[in-house]
């Protein structure tokens, strides 16, 4: 005898009000993830037209006047948020100064803040962030974090030498890094302007098909 379970004719059945309650929640939850996922979209959007607005701007454009009243906007790949990453943020005790090569014969001071790791698309990855001298004692830039980084996109769908994302220092463990708003140096546009060049530690070994891509010309 199958006296733990209960007989087919008797198991007990969802009231309409059970069922009306059930759905009622699954419809909330889509509702709230597509809210979520706009919001978030919003968001990069907003990012990319202030760069493009930027690039408009002839006080803080890198382009000449010609190719400003040329230019439409960046190109970027689509908005993927499998690339905005939580990751474990671990600050240096004892941060390592060192003087960063650019693009011209001018070295950049800055420190090496801290290390953060995550994962992305199965492959565990570490990174250098990095905080300016300069920009340090600036009221504007002290809690001012640099990522330059490059990925197997460079030279092919994205400027050869390496993109940014701009970081504030965290006040927990964690930080997140979206790199759905990385962007291009001024090098990536212009001759004249001396461009930290991404150490060899942030070398990462994916195509990160995110953010901003190579510039058109």
């Amino acid at each position: 005898m199958m006296i733990n379970q209960t007989p087919l004719s008797l198991k007990p059945s969802k009231t309409p009000l059970q069922s009306r309650s059930l759905m009622l929640l699954i419809l909330t939850l889509l509702i709230s993830t597509m809210v979520e996922a706009q919001s978030y979209e919003q968001e990069v959007l907003a990012f990319q037209q202030k760069l493009n607005s930027e690039y408009k701007d002839p006080s803080e454009s890198p382009l000449s006047k010609k190719e400003i009243r040329k230019f439409d906007g960046h190109e970027f790949f689509p908005i993927d948020k499998e690339f905005r990453v939580e990751a474990k943020f671990v600050q240096n005790t004892t941060p390592l100064s060192i003087e960063m090569k650019t693009s011209s014969s001018r070295l950049s001071a800055y420190d090496k803040y801290g290390t953060v790791t995550f994962e992305l698309e199965g492959q565990a990855i570490e990174l250098t962030l990095y905080q300016s001298h300069r920009l340090r004692v600036m009221e504007k830039y002290k809690d001012y974090l640099f990522l330059p980084f490059t990925d197997l996109t460079n030279g092919d769908d994205s400027y050869g030498g390496g993109r940014y994302i701009d970081l504030s220092i965290p006040t927990g463990e964690h930080i997140i890094i979206d790199f759905n708003m990385a962007y291009n140096p001024y090098c990536a546009y212009a001759a004249g302007y001396s461009c930290p060049i991404p150490p060899a530690e942030n070398d990462i070994p994916l195509r990160i098909t995110a953010g901003i891509k190579t510039p058109k010309h």
